[in-house]
């Protein structure tokens, strides 16, 4: 974080990843409780010499800033907290006043507290709150990552497994890798080699997929995989809670299949026969939604007292999961890494094809649907859960419509997109949506990298002078623009949340591009949506 990029920060509100200390002369207790809070949070910047007043930031300065810093590293790195926490520190001269700054990363050691257990932090918005026992439970098992499922599940055998799911399991094996080593194999070999059975037990991964039910429910209380289609956008405008709900099923390896029947109704297939003569039912959309399924499925944590559901709207798809992710999501996308909650599960489905045999499920379900779809999915990822949606319908973001999937089918497509080249930018432009996440730094970043695709969009398909109003108001408000042509349902907090500013920061620049007439509000305030206005090119 440079100097204007705190100037920034001190212009808003405080948010998720930056919070404001007094600490004129002295480090603040509270600071613990914010160092507990981002260690096991998403990380973030602690400011000493800046107070809050109402809903703007004093500066203050801080007395004495060498000792100050010098106390500060001190306890974190020694022993007041668990585990030591290595910080960025940056030092800061505004007004002739010292300001010091620290961010503190996420910990690969959560929970992280100090003093004490009952000392543990996470951050929601713009607080630091305790964390629960569910909450800190999960840290610790997030500890453990690969692991926790690999472990025996006591009181269990080989008559704890369905037989009818595992021999399904190796039929499936058979025809779709038929080359696998493991179908040769004794049912005594196959169970052991694959770890299925150790020491003639269950591995908790081989009682999910293939266990019997009441086995399953013996070590997994409320073993479920929901499904529920809801007739609506969302449960607000939905006409009944839902159409369909997924009953109970035996086993993972069950669920899997009914799931999967339910999920491809949603999406347009194409049935072919493969080269071993096997029918196949071929769609990008398809090797989305299945790719999304089989990761909910690995890598879920089943010890979490919340369930993997999918719920399907009819506007879009949603895949919630328990468990957060190893490693930031654009870590795991740029370097195509493989690390997974459940490895044994994870192996299961690799041997029947179902998923990757590297790190590339991220790229595979982005790529696939928009391909499909012409839009990629978005993340919603906190430390303890993952969602992930697929919008339904197809945004011509050249007419600012939603249209139907079964009406574009059957249009000529040039009549949408009409040139090679348009699409590349179209395709090129929406791309950059599906990157951004939770960290309004990287979301920054990843805009600012593509700024040049962003103009020259605003410029080929709204006539918008991006360079114009850049100068005029600053990046981020072609940002802005970009984000309510993507997403023009979605609210000022929402953007507000991925941009890192305030939301009355957002009402005014939305205020900027009314006055410019660039921008309108149409239907409610709550469930309307943004427009982009398209303006008249110069001849």
């Amino acid at each position: 974080m440079n100097k204007a990029e705190l100037i920034q920060k001190l212009e808003d509100i405080e948010w998720e990843d930056f919070e404001v200390k007094k600490a004129e002369s002295a480090v603040p207790k509270s600071a613990w409780e914010s160092v507990s809070a981002f260690s096991n949070s998403n990380g973030g910047w602690l400011i000493f010499g800046v107070q809050e007043q109402g809903k703007r930031f004093e500066i203050l300065g801080v007395k004495n800033a060498e000792k100050i810093e010098q106390d500060f590293l001190t306890n974190i790195r020694g022993g007041k907290f668990n585990a030591p926490i290595h910080t960025t520190q940056k030092k800061y001269t505004i007004d002739e006043k010292t300001i010091l700054a620290f961010y503190i990363p996420v910990s690969a050691k959560k929970p992280i507290y100090y003093n004490s257990p009952v000392n543990t932090f996470i951050r929601r918005g713009s607080s630091d709150m305790r964390a629960t026992k569910e909450e800190t439970d999960s840290m610790y098992r997030d500890q453990t990552f690969g692991t926790k499922t690999s472990e025996i599940a006591s009181h269990t055998n080989r008559a704890s497994l369905n037989n009818t799911s595992l021999e399904q399991y190796r039929d499936y094996m058979a025809r779709f890798n038929p080359t696998a080593t493991y179908n040769r194999f004794s049912e005594g070999d196959f169970l052991s080699r694959l770890r299925i059975i150790e020491n003639k037990a269950c591995t908790y991964a081989g009682l999910l997929m293939f266990g019997k039910r009441e086995m399953i429910e013996k070590h997994f209380a409320d073993f479920r995989i929901d499904l529920l289609e809801i007739p609506g956008t969302s449960y607000a405008d939905a006409t009944s809670r839902y159409t369909f709900r997924l009953d109970e099923h035996e086993n993972l390896w069950e669920y899997y299949f009914e799931c999967f029947n339910r999920l491809k109704n949603n999406v347009d297939v194409t049935f072919t026969l493969s080269a071993e003569g096997f029918g196949q039912e071929l769609s990008p959309g398809l090797v989305a939604i299945r790719e999304a399924l089989v990761n909910m499925l690995m890598h879920a944590d089943y010890f979490a007292p919340s369930k993997s559901r999918i719920r399907i709207f009819s506007n879009h798809i949603e895949f919630y999961n328990p468990g957060g992710l190893p490693k930031p999501i654009e870590e795991l996308r740029t370097k195509d890494l493989s690390i997974s909650r459940n490895p044994v599960l994870t192996k299961l489905f690799r041997m029947v094809k179902l998923a990757e045999n590297i790190g590339s499920g991220l790229e595979k379900i982005e790529s696939n649907w928009l391909a499909y779809n012409k839009s990629t999915p978005t993340y919603q990822l906190d430390f303890d859960a993952t969602i992930v949606q697929f919008p339904l319908s197809i945004v011509d973001i050249g007419t600012d419509k939603d249209v139907d999937r079964d009406t574009v089918k059957d249009t000529d497509k040039d009549t949408v997109i009409k040139t090679k080249k348009t699409t590349e930018l179209q395709d090129s432009f929406k791309s950059i949506f599906g990157k951004l996440g939770h960290n309004s730094h990287e979301n920054k970043e990843i805009l600012n990298q593509h700024t040049d695709i962003i103009t020259r969009y605003l410029w080929d398909i709204y006539g918008i002078n991006a360079g114009y109003l850049r100068d005029k108001y600053g990046d981020r408000i072609i940002w802005l623009m970009s984000i309510i042509i993507l997403k023009p349902e979605m609210s000022m907090p929402e953007i507000a949340k991925i941009l890192g500013v305030s939301v009355s920061t957002i009402e005014k620049d939305t205020q900027k591009l009314k006055a410019e007439h660039i921008l309108k509000r149409i239907g409610a305030r709550k469930t309307g949506k943004w427009m982009i206005l398209k303006q008249q090119k110069p001849h």
